[in-house]
């Protein structure tokens, strides 16, 4: 249950979660954790799989429900909220998203006007907008009329962005955006993400694409949060021994931390993601 604001204070701003958990099949995938990003903040999940960073974000999204703990948006409950209220504030891009159909990119980017839209009703001048803007944001507006399934992975991944774009979110929740794009594609697809206009929670596993790219880190271990700060403060040796079972080196750049693995050490615990 959340507790209300004391009085003349204002409800907290965004997207937070407070010790939530979530049980399934007997066994506790996450574990009392307590995130809230500051507006504009890009915060990276980290943790080996099975550390619990996809229920994480599937809890912040509303699409699972917490067995402890609440998520809130503006201080109101997510349930107090409703699906359809929270996807016009919040937009999630998944790791892995695909159709059956054909559909055009612009189609594909179209559906993130959905929650802004009436059953059945027509596209308005005001949904057409948001789509032309998300496909310019995302380079994309020359592929708007290429079918979904002509298009290479890191195409893929930036339709789904400029799908949750045209939902004109101020909340982002990216699950692995990266998965199976090569080194070029990563850093494009971050440069993306990092210019946008919103708070953003990204769940990564390169270590050194996210001390490059997030403002803040909260590390998963067995679906506990065993970090939380800078990538200075929480990519150290010993964390990353902890948490990762491997030896690496820790350099310090202007700007950020940069990590060189040395070798595995032995295989850390968790539970399933």
């Amino acid at each position: 249950m959340s507790r209300p604001a004391p009085a003349g204070q204002q409800p907290p701003s965004g997207l937070h979660a407070d010790r939530v958990g979530r049980r399934a099949d007997g066994r506790l995938i996450v574990d009392g954790v307590t995130l809230a990003p500051q507006p504009g903040e890009t915060i990276g999940l980290l943790g080996p799989n099975g550390s619990g960073k996809s229920t994480l974000l599937r809890l912040l999204a509303g699409v699972l429900a917490p067995s402890a703990g609440v998520v809130t948006l503006d201080g109101r409950p997510l349930p107090q909220i409703g699906r359809r209220a929270t996807a016009r504030r919040v937009a999630t891009v998944e790791q892995h998203a695909d159709t059956q159909t054909e559909l055009t990119v612009r189609d594909v980017v179209a559906l993130g006007r959905i929650p802004h839209r009436r059953a059945w009703s027509a596209a308005s001048p005001t949904d057409t907008r948001a789509v032309a803007a998300a496909l310019e944001r995302t380079g994309l507006t020359d592929r708007a009329d290429q079918t979904w399934h002509t298009l290479s992975g890191g195409e893929r991944q930036r339709t789904q962005i400029a799908r949750a774009l045209a939902q004109e979110p101020r909340e982002l929740l990216l699950d692995e955006p990266t998965n199976h794009l090569d080194i070029q594609h990563q850093l494009e697809l971050l440069d993306l993400i990092a210019a946008l206009p919103v708070t953003t929670v990204i769940a990564l596993h390169d270590l050194n694409l996210a001390a490059m790219y997030c403002d803040r880190l909260l590390v998963l271990q067995a679906g506990r949060a065993v970090a939380e700060g800078t990538p200075t403060d929480v990519l150290t040796p010993s964390l990353i021994e902890e948490v990762y079972g491997v030896h690496a080196d820790v350099s310090h750049e202007p700007g950020h931390p940069v990590i060189r693995y040395l070798r595995r050490v032995t295989e850390p615990s968790n539970g399933p993601a």
